[in-house]
Formats: C-alpha cells, sequence, structure tokens
C-alpha cells in the first residue's frame, strides 16, 4: 500500500526516448509511487534505463512487456541490469499478448498461453537464483529449458534483490495463475468495481490459496478510466473521449464477460460490428451515462479523490491514474499526495 495505507498511484511516462528524462522527473516530483512504460510503438525497457538515471525513488515498470516475444533468459538479464541500475525499483511486468500478435508480427510459436506463462515466471526465478546463489542452472519445462550457465556469462551480484514479477490477466485461468506464482496482478482498465468484486478478486483469491500464499504477497495493480475537468465544457469534452475507448475495448470478445455481468453482453456484438465498419464516432454514442459511470470515475476536480479511493477501496492496490493537462501541477501533485495518504 502506499504512505500511511493509502493506495500507491502511477502513471505512465511516454517511451519516446528524448522525453522519458523530464516525464520520469515530472512523475517524481508529483509524488506517484510508480513509472509504467508500456511496450507499443516503442520498446518498453529502454526507456526505464533513462528512468533511472533521472530519479532517484520512483518505482519503474514495464506494463506491459510481451513475454512471448521474448525467452526468459533474456528477459531475466534485462530484470537484472535494470534492478541493479535502478537501486532496487524494477518492477517486471509481463503480459502474453493474443495469438496473431505473436505468430504475425513477432514470429514467435504461440500455446497454451497461461502453461506458458506460469513456466515462464519460474524460469525467471530459476535463472536469478542460480546467478545470485551460485548454484547450477538446472529449469527443465514443456516451453523452456535453461541448463547452461557458464560463469562467464554470470552477471555481476547486486544486493537489490529480485525484481517483483506482475502478470497481466484478464481471463480466469490467467488471474488465477497470478496468485499462484506472480508478485502482483495487472488487470486491464476495461473492468468496473462489481466485476473486481464478484470476478477478479475470488478468482485471483483461488490461485493464492491453492498455492499457500496470502493476499498480501500479490498486488493488484489497475489502470482506471478519469473523466473530470475544471469546468462542463472540460467535462463533456473528456466524457466523449472516454466513451469512445470504453466502446473499443467493450467491441473485442475477449472482453464481453464483462458486459455480461452487468446485463451488456448484446451491446458487445453490436460494437464489434461497427468496429468493422470503422464507425468509432457511433461507437462511442452508445456507452450511455450508466455505462460510463461504470467503467469510469466521474467527477469534477474536487471531488476526484473521494470517489478514486471508492472505486479502488478493498480491491485494488496501486492505481494508475491519468490528469488532464489543463490542470495545474500544484493541483495535481496535492491530488496524489492526498490519495497516497488514507486520510
Amino acid at each position: 500500500m502506499g504512505a500511511e495505507g493509502g493506495l500507491k498511484v502511477d502513471a505512465a511516462v511516454v517511451s519516446r526516448l528524448s522525453q522519458v528524462p523530464d516525464g520520469a522527473r515530472m512523475l517524481e516530483r508529483r509524488g506517484y509511487d510508480g513509472c509504467w512504460t508500456a511496450e507499443i510503438n516503442h520498446d518498453p525497457f529502454l526507456p526505464l534505463t533513462l528512468a533511472a538515471e533521472h530519479t532517484t525513488s520512483i518505482e519503474l515498470g514495464t506494463s506491459i512487456a510481451v513475454a512471448f516475444a521474448r525467452n526468459p533468459m533474456t528477459v531475466a538479464q534485462i530484470g537484472w541490469d535494470l534492478q541493479d541500475y535502478s537501486r532496487g525499483r524494477f518492477l517486471l511486468g509481463l503480459g502474453s499478448q493474443i495469438k496473431p500478435h505473436i505468430e504475425k508480427r513477432f514470429s514467435m510459436p504461440w500455446g497454451k498461453p497461461v502453461v506458458r506463462m506460469h513456466e515462464f515466471v519460474l524460469a525467471l526465478r530459476e535463472i536469478w537464483s542460480c546467478w545470485r546463489e551460485g548454484r547450477e542452472l538446472r529449469f527443465e519445462g514443456e516451453f523452456y529449458t535453461h541448463t547452461l550457465m557458464t560463469p562467464m556469462f554470470v552477471p555481476p551480484a547486486h544486493a537489490h534483490g529480485d525484481p517483483k514479477v506482475f502478470v497481466a490477466a484478464v481471463g480466469d485461468r490467467m488471474t488465477e495463475m497470478c496468485g499462484e506464482v506472480a508478485d502482483g496482478l495487472l488487470a486491464h482498465a476495461f473492468s468496473t468495481q462489481r466485476y473486481f468484486r464478484e470476478v477478479t478478486l475470488p478468482t485471483l483469491t483461488r490461485g493464492i490459496e491453492r498455492a499457500g500464499r496470502q493476499r498480501g504477497d500479490v498486488e493488484v495493480a489497475s489502470p482506471i478510466f478519469v473523466v473530470t475537468g475544471r469546468d462542463e465544457d472540460e467535462m463533456r469534452t473528456a466524457a466523449a473521449g472516454t466513451r469512445r475507448q470504453i466502446a473499443f475495448y467493450a467491441s473485442t470478445p475477449a472482453y464481453r464477460g464483462v458486459l455480461e455481468l452487468h446485463g451488456w453482453g448484446d451491446l458487445q456484438t453490436e460494437l464489434h460490428r461497427l468496429s468493422r465498419l470503422g464507425d468509432w464516432e457511433a461507437m462511442g454514442s452508445l456507452i450511455d451515462d450508466a455505462m460510463l459511470d461504470e467503467f469510469a470515475v466521474v467527477a469534477p476536480v474536487d471531488e476526484l479523490v473521494k470517489k478514486i479511493r471508492k472505486r479502488c477501496g478493498g480491491l485494488i492496490d496501486r492505481v494508475l491514474v491519468g490528469f488532464p493537462a489543463s490542470i495545474e501541477e500544484a493541483t495535481v501533485t496535492d491530488l496524489v499526495a492526498e490519495l497516497r495518504s488514507g486520510a
């Protein structure tokens, strides 16, 4: 949890390398707990090297790096180096991506993603243990085998421990697996408080209990949609953009279960049809106020902290939240501090 029992409050940094130093320094200055990068159109790890160089205390994580585009040895080495260079501030967030991207964009094999991810995390821990303890490397699994480690390839020791490993999960089986072996769950923004309470956390808990662990062993991290502004015009503009984002995710078959829990399953079919036509404006118009309130925190600036706390309380340990550029830095700093305080 954050300072004095409050939330940990995170934000994303732009991954273009020339913008990372200023962006990371800004997030640290504003009091955020974590600074995350994504693997979209930039490498997720390189920016964190710069962020580590230009900050001193903020945690630095990938949300996410595509695990199956890589292998455990290459990721273990990057994780070891970033943990060392950041002095223990690195959070390794991994995701599976989906079959077409793995096979057609990355030209890598796909199959049994939950079992493969489970094995990937165990292999990482085995490799780090080999380097840390100086013992023989012997990991043999269905998908990954690591049995060769000569002294020349062992990185220098450091005193910062292994990076925490977070895994992105949407489906039940991946969520349960997170509870078994991961240090954290990276939830998807396309969720609701009810879905977290009735589906995500009970599923995560099954994995935690099966592994003989405690809920406190696994951090739940989640981005949330925020609709805010200094006046009605800014609120309307923010709401329109967020409706389009929600509609985009709602058009995806993999997320239909969230809609069905609320009785909105049929909407997914229509949104998917419109998405194939590229009619994004029409899609956004189908997200009514009731849906917007379920998927986003909608509040003027002076009520944001109360509503974010209500949304996250007892469910989310660290929240990734972005505030509009129109809000002054001093105000953002105050909002972050108030969220973290638990007051």
